[in-house]
């Protein structure tokens, strides 16, 4: 196996971790891109290769940024799957409601996926979220409120906070960025 099929081998396990997370099965999304299952499964079990276009298509099945699917290079082979190194984490999100989301987690194999987040001051999310699932976010910088089930919260570094299940909605009216850590299970990008 060379370098550029190590730095992919995980882009298969990543494309059917989210799959499984939305609920879909390989037929769903396989009728969505017009392909085949054959096709698709071989995709997941990285014994083919799609095109950039084919991960266009699937990103937009799955309802994620395109960024990630790609950016599984960076590291040495022997660290792929073990390390993330700070200049090689994945982007995540469109960034457009001021917040910056970079995966922390090798990749989205396990049962949950961490995730480094830093909102931008001035910036909230326009419209709240209700994700099927458990979340704990630990504050690192900054302050940020939160409305988590109908509760306000204010929090800062060294503070933690959870979301389960419910509806939630975040801003940062502050003058500074809020730099957050999270740990979300199922993993949802």
């Amino acid at each position: 196996m060379n370098d550029q099929t190590r730095a992919a081998a995980t882009l298969g396990a990543d494309i059917r971790a989210l799959r499984k997370a939305r609920g879909l099965t390989l037929t769903d999304v396989a009728a969505v891109l017009n392909r085949s299952v054959g096709w698709l499964s071989q995709v997941e079990r990285d014994m083919s290769e799609p095109s950039i276009s084919d991960l266009r298509q699937i990103a937009e099945a799955l309802g994620v940024p395109m960024s990630m699917l790609f950016a599984h290079s960076g590291a040495p082979a022997h660290e792929h799957g073990y390390i993330v190194r700070a200049g090689s984490r994945r982007p995540m999100g469109s960034g457009e409601e001021g917040l910056i989301e970079e995966l922390l987690s090798p990749d989205l194999t396990d049962d949950f996926e961490m995730v480094h987040s830093t909102f931008r001051p001035k910036s909230r999310m326009q419209t709240p979220a209700n994700r099927p699932t458990q979340e704990v976010g630990y504050m690192i910088a900054g302050r940020l409120d939160l409305l988590i089930g109908g509760r306000s919260f204010t929090v800062g570094p060294g503070d933690s906070f959870r979301i389960r299940h419910e509806p939630y909605q975040w801003s940062n009216p502050y003058d500074e960025p809020a730099v957050a850590v999270w740990v979300i299970a199922p993993p949802v990008y």
